[in-house]
Order: C-alpha cells, then structure tokens, then sequence
C-alpha cells in the first residue's frame, strides 16, 4: 500500500451519510476547507475523504432512513452503555480488598485518567479529520500503527464479549431454575447455560449486531442503561433488609441465624466451646476505610477496565449530531461521571450488605440469603438484559477493525457486514462454551490490550499527531501525553508482574471482570 493512501470506502462512511462532511469536521483544530474540498496535501486528502467523503449537497447519499445524525442523549446512552461492563458486579468485591477511602481514591483517579484519555483522542482526531482509532495509528505511525490499535481493539473488545456473555451463561439457568420453583439444577436442556447463550446470541444479539449505524442502538442503550439503574435501586434496598453476619441453611434450605437468641443475649459456638467477644462482633459487620492484603493488587485492574470505552469514541462521535470536539467532549464527561457514580454506589452498598463475606460476583451473594427472592430474580434479569443489550455496542469497533486489516479498499457490503458478526459471534460462543476457565485469557488480555487503548496508544499518538510548530517537544501538553504514556507502561509491567506470580504461587484468582 502507497504512503497516504487509505481505502476510499468502508463501513466507516456510513458514519456520517448525506454528505454532510463540512459540518461534520467543525473541529476545534479542523482543516481549513475550500471549494468543498480540504485545503491539505494530495496524500492526505484521500485519507480524509475515505471517513469525510466529499459528495455535492444536490447529490445527497443516503444509506438508510437514517440520518446519520444521532442526538446528544442518545450518544451519552451509547457511550455509557459501552463504559459499563461486568466490571460492576465485581466493584464490591474490589472494596472489601482495598476499603471504601483507598477505593475511591483509585475509582476517582481512574475516572480522570479516562476523560484525559479521550481528550488526547478527540483533540488528535481533529487536527487530521480522522475518526477512527486504527487510522489515528496509522497516521501517527504508518501500517504498524494502525495494526497495533486494531489488534488491540479487536482482543479487547472480544475478551469484553465473552465476560458478558459468560454472565449469560451462568445466570439466565439460575433465573429459569428460580421460575421454576427447582431446588437443583436438572440436567434438562433449557437449563444448559450452553444451550441458553447460543440462542440468546442467535435470537437477540445477532439482530442488533446487523445494525449499520451506532445511532440505531441509542434505545437499546438507554434501556440497559434503565436496567443498570435498577440493579443499583435494589443493591441500595437490600442493603437495609439483610442482616450482618449473613444468616446460614439448614439441609431443607430453612434460613438459621448465625446467633442462637437467649435472653437478649447472642453467641456463636465455635469448636473449641468459647464466644467471641463483642468486639470481635462489631469488626465482622464494621467497614474499613483501608485495606491492603494479597488480593488488593488484583482490583486496580478491575476498576481500570471497567472504564474502558475508547473503541467507542470516535465512532459515536462521527455519529454526534452537529459534532464537534468540545461537544464530544461534554459526552465523554457525562458518560463517565454517571458510571463513576453508579459504579461507586453499587460497590458501597454491595459492600455495607455483606462486608468482607461478599463474592467476586456480587448477585452469587445474594443467593446466598435467598436464592428465591423475588427482587433478587428480577435484578439477574435486569442485569442479564444490560450485559446483553452491550454485545452490539461492542461488537462495532472490532467489525471496523477487521475491515481495515483485512478489506481496505471494498466498499460496503452487506454481506461481508453480516458475516463479520457471524463469525465473531461464533468464536465468542466457542470460547465461553468450551473454555473451562478463561480468566487466564482475561487476565493477559486486560493487562495489555487495556492499557495500551486507554493509556499507550492516545498519549503517543497525541505526541506523534500534534504539529512540533504548535507544540513543541517540550511543551507541557507532550511532557503530560509522555508521562501518560508512561503510566499506562507501569500499568501494563505491574498488571502482567500480578499474574505471573499468581501462576507461580498457585494462589486464588481474582474475582470481578470488565
């Protein structure tokens, strides 16, 4: 492929159909645009025209019925549909392993770190007019750049994947074993997780996957959004109507107290016939503030994933209706502060209810009390439609990814479109079928796709991108990128030290997974 030459069509122009380019490009820092066409170089002129093509407004292109031009709420829902992932049923794990201060401190610089991040993508995007991450690389850094970034989209994004649909996998048998009324699990098909996620991708996620522009997915988007927001009402409920320490089962599954109530007095036996004494009591169901032992190390990671969402950015904001960057901008700000938000209450409240007692996967817990509750049975559906309804959103950027690696110069096509998705669709069942634990898999994954997508990849394309007679080398917003660069290195160096010395050691994985 010659230097400057990018494929003239891809999926990526239905981004922004009609022919609605000027408006599309009022970037902060846009090329200066003259008789309808960008006052730039030959070489670079085709390399904007493939995701801002050039068509006369008396000859409007027009894909679908769609306008191609999605409202600010609708791309806040989008964004923050792709922020959330399985990560938050695992948040109040990650604070009983670090304390309710040292935790918000970590989620608090995370959240920060992100939108910094997306600063530096949407700000690199529009001195070129680019709006797709692997074209960001390849412009900073030729072929390699761009191999990079849609590799690591591509192992992020399918590794996200199969967490949401390993959450199908094992909670839609447990939500039809709780309609049924079973104390067990039979070995009836409807309730073969297996089964149960093939035909979930089939008949839902494969629809939506065949969506052609983001904006379609806005509803889809804020109602799984309607059904986090549920699941964290009722986190908050249920922390007023369990009691600490949790109550334990008899052989019929009759609810026991821990403590056997006499005279308005309470003890637990232990082996050795003595009682604890109150103290002892009050630190099983007291919070702490900090906390550091062997698995506080594992929930940095957690909470780092858990605001992965950059595949996303640019493609929403090639979406955004009258885009420009300071308008992405204040969606990226919105999206995270709402999943900041949410995310903190759900691990607080998770964790008041059972302190040091709650699981890596926050609704196995509740079972624990009740695996028949009512509000308990409606949340797993809640939360089995989110995690559900995010496939699509995700599946997006690796589609695109995939087209540029493998299709760089075929217009779209309908059936190249449909197969990606099959095909990606198969392999994610493959893996969560087959794979007897893929937490190994998460675990590399995670450790080295995530932060070269949130950290690496935007600081040194930023760096690479931004004009030296604008801001030179030393200039306080490089020396930032550069040590931005820096951390997300540190990150990766310490995030793949804790796995390989959890492979060595043997000991417990971590719970909780983006």
């Amino acid at each position: 492929m010659e230097s400057g030459h990018v494929p003239l069509q891809t999926e990526m122009t239905e981004f922004v159909p009609n022919g609605k380019h000027a408006e599309a490009m009022s970037l902060g820092a846009a090329l200066p645009i003259e008789s309808g066409r960008f006052n730039e170089n030959q070489n670079n002129q085709a390399e904007l025209e493939e995701f801002l093509p050039h068509v006369n407004d008396s000859k409007k292109q027009r894909f679908t019925d769609f306008e191609g031009k999605t409202s600010f709420g609708m791309s806040v829902f989008n964004l923050s549909n792709a922020i959330m992932g399985s990560g938050i049923l695992g948040l109040a794990y990650a604070m009983a392993n670090t304390g309710i201060i040292l935790f918000l401190f970590l989620l608090t610089a995370v959240a920060l770190l992100s939108s910094y991040s997306i600063h530096l993508l949407l700000k690199s995007s529009g001195i070129v007019g680019i709006r797709a991450y692997e074209l960001l690389g390849f412009r900073a850094f030729g072929t390699p750049g761009k191999l990079a970034a849609a590799i690591a989209i591509t192992l992020q994004n399918i590794g996200a994947m199969s967490s949401y649909l390993y959450i199908v996998k094992s909670e839609l048998p447990l939500v039809i074993q709780t309609f049924l009324n079973l104390e067990e699990k039979t070995s009836d098909w409807y309730l073969n997780g297996n089964y149960l996620v093939v035909m979930v991708s089939v008949g839902v996620i494969f629809p939506l996957a065949l969506m052609k522009q983001l904006g379609y997915l806005g509803y889809a988007s804020g109602f799984s959004l309607s059904c986090m927001v549920f699941f964290l009402i009722s986190v908050m409920y249920k922390k007023f109507h369990i009691p600490c320490p949790l109550p334990e089962r008899d052989l019929n599954g009759t609810l026991m107290s821990n403590f056997s109530l006499a005279e308005g007095e309470s003890s637990v036996i232990y082996q050795n016939g003595h009682t604890p004494a109150a103290e002892t009591l009050d630190s099983m169901c007291a919070p702490r503030m900090f906390n550091i032992n062997t698995q506080t190390a594992y929930t940095i990671p957690i909470m780092a994933f858990a605001f992965v969402c950059h595949p996303e950015v640019l493609p929403i904001y090639t979406e955004l209706k009258e885009p420009s960057k300071r308008k992405m901008q204040h969606v990226s700000n919105i999206s995270i502060s709402v999943m900041y938000v949410m995310y903190f209450l759900a691990a607080l409240f998770g964790y008041l209810t059972f302190y040091d007692q709650v699981d890596s996967e926050l609704l196995h817990t509740y079972s624990k009390v009740d695996p028949f509750d009512l509000l308990i049975l409606c949340v797993r559906v809640a939360v089995l439609v989110a995690v559900t309804l995010t496939v699509p959103i995700v599946l997006f950027p690796v589609r695109r990814a995939i087209q540029h690696m493998l299709f760089q110069n075929k217009q779209f096509s309908w059936v190249r479109h449909t197969l990606i998705a099959v095909i990606l669709l198969t392999l994610i069942n493959l893996l969560v079928i087959f794979a007897p634990t893929i937490l190994d898999i998460f675990g590399i994954i995670g450790a080295t796709s995530a932060p070269c997508l949130i950290f690496i990849f935007p600081a040194i394309f930023y760096i690479r991108i931004m004009p030296k007679d604008e801001e030179p080398m030393k200039s306080t917003p490089k020396i930032l990128a550069a040590c931005f660069a820096g951390l997300g290195v540190l990150f990766m160096i310490m995030s793949l030290s804790f796995i390989i010395i959890d492979w060595t050691t043997g000991s417990g994985k971590p719970g909780g997974s983006h």
